[in-house]
């Protein structure tokens, strides 16, 4: 198990292994040190642009932040089975390039869903009222505190509440997978027969969008997995129709 572990990790191409390297580290360091967790989600999660906490550069460092291990292995999982051959097909540039790209992509597409709910939200309070929700808010969110009335508790966890996660990106890359490849047989656990990646990824992306469209309360961006999908589908045709694609690479 270690040789074939370690012999995965040396054939790994330099992006994808260094995106798992430095996921992996800034998790370790997040669950080792309590007083590092907090610091790094405050500062590197990211925050409704409203939010007190955001900060431009939230857009990029929100992707190496994860709120768990199962979080991080599915996503590191995703990345090293499906990455490694979309860099080799890309190359390493136009890979990193379309990694950050479509997770940036996802960030403002979840963002955007955001704001019609907070629009709505903020129209029961006055512009004063609201104000001082999401200032108060964000104090009593450090602390572990919210709101006794539910619609100003509402308008506050869309404020203030971090994304964190390479999820958006990931999706992106599985979109990619499907894209370049889309007649290869996936095979997928405890389903007796494979599914060719183009079905795999419809299906994946007519999920997202029931789970986001439903509003199920699972904690999950469903509309940044969305996101991802879109805006690499769009980059993907670009490229597309830019010859920057061999016939040969869809089988």
């Amino acid at each position: 198990m270690i040789p074939n572990f370690r012999y995965l990790f040396s054939s790994m191409p330099p992006v994808v292994k260094n995106l798992l390297i430095i996921n992996v580290l800034i998790w370790l360091i997040m669950a080792v040190v309590p007083a590092a967790e907090h610091t790094l989600t405050k500062n590197l999660a990211l925050y409704y642009f409203s939010s007190p906490g955001f900060r431009p550069y939230q857009l990029f460092t929100y992707m190496f932040l994860h709120g768990g291990f199962t979080h991080l292995f599915f996503n590191m999982f995703a990345l090293v089975m499906f990455g490694m051959t979309i860099e080799r097909a890309m190359g390493s540039g136009r890979f990193l390039f379309y990694y950050i790209s479509v997770g940036i992509g996802a960030a403002f597409i979840q963002m955007g869903v955001f704001a019609l709910y907070i629009n709505h939200l903020q129209g029961m309070f006055d512009p004063e009222e609201t104000r001082q929700i999401i200032e108060r808010g964000w104090e009593l969110m450090q602390t572990g505190y919210g709101f006794a009335d539910p619609d100003a508790q509402e308008l506050n966890s869309f404020v203030n509440t971090p994304m964190v996660g390479a999820s958006g990106a990931i999706y992106g890359v599985l979109l990619a997978f499907g894209f370049l490849f889309p007649n290869v047989p996936i095979y997928i656990f405890f389903f007796p027969v494979p599914v060719k990646a183009k079905w795999l990824i419809i299906g994946y992306f007519v999920l997202e969008l029931l789970y986001g469209i439903s509003g199920t309360a699972d904690g999950v961006a469903h509309f940044a997995h969305i996101g991802g999908m879109v805006f690499g589908f769009l980059l993907l045709l670009y490229w597309k129709r830019r010859g920057v694609f061999d016939n040969r690479w869809f089988l």
